[in-house]
């Protein structure tokens, strides 16, 4: 399977070796696809904990421990929760870093509140989490989750750099 992420996801994982760092993932709309794009990688097994694809709310809350609270007064697609969830998988795992990802890949599932193409992600690196809000549009579900994935691999580069 070709992976379209391959460059930035070698480049994380050398960032990631180089410092000694390990790696885990708490993925929603992306359904597994960072953990892939990384595992795509030779010698990814020196960083890569694992992943946990939490795409219902149950696993959100019992895997991850994201609040109940959270979920019901922000909803799943929300800044709350991919901070609860970057924090869950990175203390779950025992991982340095994390990420994790939270939206509505489409085609349907929007609301005029938060359209197809709303994506929350953060980015844990040493307990030091970011959120950052992903507007990707309606570019149908398979571009949705592969921008996605390059935003976050992108946004967790630029963090190891730093």
């Amino acid at each position: 399977m070709e992976n379209p992420n391959a460059e930035i996801a070698a480049q994380v994982v050398a960032l990631l070796r180089c410092k000694g760092y390990t790696f885990a993932t708490a993925e929603s709309c992306t359904g597994g696809a960072i953990a892939g794009a990384i595992t795509g990688i030779a010698g990814c097994s020196d960083v890569m904990l694992g992943g946990v694809v939490a795409y219902h709310n149950n696993i959100k809350n019992k895997v991850l421990g994201v609040s109940n609270s959270a979920l019901c007064e922000y909803g799943a697609v929300s800044e709350a929760v991919v901070r609860e969830m970057v924090t869950g998988v990175s203390q779950r795992f025992g991982a340095s870093c994390a990420v994790a990802t939270s939206g509505i890949a489409g085609p349907g599932g929007g609301t005029a509140e938060k359209p197809v193409g709303t994506v929350w992600v953060a980015v844990n690196v040493l307990g030091n989490v970011s959120a950052h809000l992903l507007q990707l549009g309606d570019s149908g579900r398979e571009q949705n989750i592969s921008r996605t994935v390059h935003q976050v691999l992108l946004l967790l580069k630029k963090r190891l750099e730093n």
